[in-house]
């Protein structure tokens, strides 16, 4: 019975799960916290790693790891191996502005979609590195490397310097902006992008091991935590994965490669050879929080005060464009509330509109999927915010389907568990592991409160 450790170095916290290779029985997990903000110092995250392993029993018994982590986030290093910069993660929009000029200069969104498959928007990598060479100079002179943070992870597990021993995989890869899953690496871009072309990690197949720990723990080459998210859940070809964390996500595993010109999918890889179109929303699971926060409740008593109202909250909505916005391109764009009339004007349904807001910005996700030829068979829900009820219920009415709920769990972190896993036994495949408890919820479609929605949100951009 070897074990497997699986990592998932997400915006918020480290956890690392130990399973059993062979069926995925859990053994142990621990976690432990990353500091707050859009710009971070690695080195706290390779802190909460080791806190979280030490949490978790440690790794004396464990014959593989494999690193899941969040995507996008630039990690600048010098030639000595040394962080030159904090690392800008997948939610700093101040390289909007730059992603926009990258845009036109290669010749607008076709061409970006064609070489890449996605058009750069605020969180890709070569975005942030663009603004890296425009506005701190002096910072991009010094720039050797750069990595995203489960290459940087990997890296500092394999206990070198040598920044040759960088590595990745396709899905990670893919939201740099400057990989393409057909023709590799794009140096044109990088050199559009920062003037030069620094280090990069070499790009692994799906269970290539990265190499070993200096204690001889074979090492997975790691994933992006959307894509190690659905292997943990062992999605397959016409699967969505709808997830409500910091960020909202809707993406499916599709046999074929995407290529949306006006930017809302993104044309990425996923864990196993495949391709992973996902659309992102910057607004989720906080603006929960931060309406659980004024109407001073618990994220459980917003979900049962919000299941007093009516569909559609009789006309209220809540654009939740709280910290500007990925999907739509907008970053500059603020949250707005309609249809406040005196009756409208109750803790329920505020509770009510800010759950439907984040869920129709998610079901539009799930529609621009489909407009880029993706089927439809199962849709999962998934995140911390798939625990609430009201979540649950009004997401299959929105989505107009029924909605499979897994049991709460670190998806992530599961997924890494499994490519390590893989890794360990260089099969052809996955071995497969079962999730016990999935519930399926069903209820009655609202296209009302989407329509309505949707001319909020219209008037919503028309004034930013």
């Amino acid at each position: 019975m070897p074990l497997v450790a699986g990592i998932d170095s997400s915006t918020q916290s480290c956890k690392v799960v130990i399973r059993d290779a062979d069926d995925g029985t859990l053994i142990r997990s621990g976690r432990a916290p990353h500091p707050p903000g859009t710009e971070v110092d690695p080195r706290h995250w390779e802190t909460a790693l080791a806190k979280a392993i030490e949490a978790a029993g440690g790794l004396h018994d464990v014959a593989a790891i494999s690193v899941g982590a969040q995507q996008h986030g630039m990690v600048a290093l010098d030639e000595s191996g040394e962080v030159v910069r904090p690392a800008l993660l997948w939610n700093d929009t101040r390289s909007a502005a730059a992603a926009a000029t990258l845009t036109q200069e290669f010749g607008g969104p076709s061409a970006w979609a064609h070489a890449v498959g996605s058009v750069p928007v605020a969180s890709f990598t070569i975005s942030k590195l663009r603004w890296l060479a425009e506005t701190e100079p002096e910072n991009a002179a010094r720039l050797a490397a750069v990595c995203l943070p489960h290459d940087w992870l990997t890296w500092r597990l394999g206990g070198t310097a040598d920044l040759g021993a960088l590595r990745t995989d396709r899905s990670d890869a893919s939201g740099t902006g400057y990989w393409s899953a057909s023709t590799g690496y794009r140096e044109d871009l990088l050199e559009l992008a920062v003037r030069r072309v620094p280090e990069l990690p070499q790009v692994l197949a799906p269970h290539q091991p990265a190499g070993t720990t200096p204690g001889g723990l074979l090492l997975g080459p790691g994933a992006g935590d959307n894509a190690a998210s659905a292997l943990g859940l062992g999605a397959r070809a016409g699967d969505v994965i709808v997830s409500i964390g910091t960020s909202g996500v809707a993406c499916a595993i599709s046999t074929t490669p995407t290529g949306d010109e006006t930017g809302t999918v993104a044309g990425f890889a996923d864990a196993t050879g495949h391709y992973l179109p996902l659309v992102a929303t910057i607004n989720a699971a906080q603006v929960l929080e931060a309406t659980a926060q004024l109407l001073e409740l618990t994220l459980d008593g917003l979900s049962t005060l919000a299941l007093r109202a009516p569909p559609g909250s009789d006309g209220l909505v809540l654009v939740p464009y709280f910290e500007g916005e990925r999907t739509p391109n907008k970053p500059n764009a603020t949250g707005a509330l309609h249809g406040m009339r005196l009756d409208t004007t109750t803790p329920a349904h505020l509770a009510r509109a800010a759950i439907e807001g984040v869920l129709c910005g998610l079901a539009d996700a799930v529609d621009a999927l489909v407009v880029q030829g993706i089927t439809i068979q199962r849709v999962f829900l998934i995140g911390g915010a798939a625990r609430s009820p009201a979540v649950r219920e009004i997401a299959a009415a929105l989505l107009d389907r029924p909605v499979l709920v897994p049991p709460p769990g670190e998806y992530a972190a599961d997924g890494a568990a499994r490519q390590a896993a893989w890794t360990l036994s260089g099969g052809s495949e996955p071995a497969p592991w079962s999730i016990p408890g999935t519930s399926v919820i069903h209820a009655q479609a609202q296209p009302a409160v989407r329509a309505r929605y949707a001319e909020a949100r219209e008037l919503t951009l028309s004034r930013e």
